[in-house]
């Protein structure tokens, strides 16, 4: 008799914890509606989310209510802020600049540190790494990098490898977590030829250098090309800035 009250408790603590196994969070359009509309994003709403593209872009990514995000080089918080109020309180944002990148950009730096001591956007976190490697204090949902992932190579982040950053995504991203890479599209063929002159890099050669880091390729999303773009000049050339050819890559971390 003890030995089956035995196996009989086991069996209902085993149950007990399966009962308590929550379901995978999913992506919610009311979430990301509702960061959309934040307040406290009214100024980039009505001058910035036309040309950026917010709601399409964020879809294809899935990030979800709950979500732990790696905003990459987050410029003045505009991702930043959307993703803040998608994760809510029981998620988290790592704003993260690179050591060489932030030495040039601490007017931005400082932005989102003000943004991370205000608790309407309580969930972020500013940190400067080093430029040599990407790291997270805990696994993560989404790794997202807009407009940057061809600074990795130039001179003023140190010649850099992308290589070594698609890696380190690919190891502080959970399984089947996403690397979202936007960025202006440079012609094809140039491979990494233009990321320092043009701020431009090729669409095949990303997709290349992160396949080759473990990720599967998962989807694209077209609204941010533009077929007036010539795609061989500088990116701040005053007949293109602001309406440079875009892809956005979603990449996933296999299961």
């Amino acid at each position: 008799m003890k030995t089956i009250a035995i196996v009989l408790g086991v069996a209902a603590l085993a149950l007990a914890a399966c009962e308590k196994v929550e379901s995978p969070r999913q992506f919610s359009q009311e979430a990301l509606d509702k960061a959309l509309a934040d307040p406290g994003r009214s100024e980039q709403r009505e001058t910035t989310d036309a040309r950026r593209k917010p709601g399409p872009l964020i879809s294809l990514a899935g990030v979800k209510p709950g979500d732990k995000v790696l905003d990459l080089i987050p410029g003045t918080g505009y991702w930043t802020r959307i993703f803040s109020k998608i994760v809510g309180p029981e998620g988290k944002v790592y704003a993260v600049w690179p050591q060489v990148y932030a030495r040039t950009a601490m007017g931005n730096v400082a932005t989102l540190r003000q943004l991370s001591a205000d608790k309407y956007y309580g969930n972020i976190v500013t940190e400067i790494q080093p430029a040599t490697s990407l790291m997270a204090p805990e696994p993560l949902d989404v790794v997202w990098t807009s407009q940057n992932f061809h600074d990795y190579p130039d001179e003023f982040m140190g010649k850099g490898d992308p290589a070594s950053l698609a890696k380190d995504a690919f190891k502080i991203l959970k399984p089947g977590g996403t690397l979202m890479v936007i960025d202006h599209m440079a012609k094809p063929g140039r491979g990494l030829a233009d990321t320092d002159t043009l701020h431009r890099i090729d669409p095949a050669a990303v997709r290349r250098i992160v396949e080759a880091a473990g990720f599967r390729f998962a989807g694209e999303s077209e609204v941010l090309n533009n077929p007036a773009d010539p795609l061989d000049i500088p990116v701040f050339d005053k007949s293109i800035r602001g309406r440079t050819s875009q892809f956005a890559y979603k990449f996933v971390k296999p299961a």
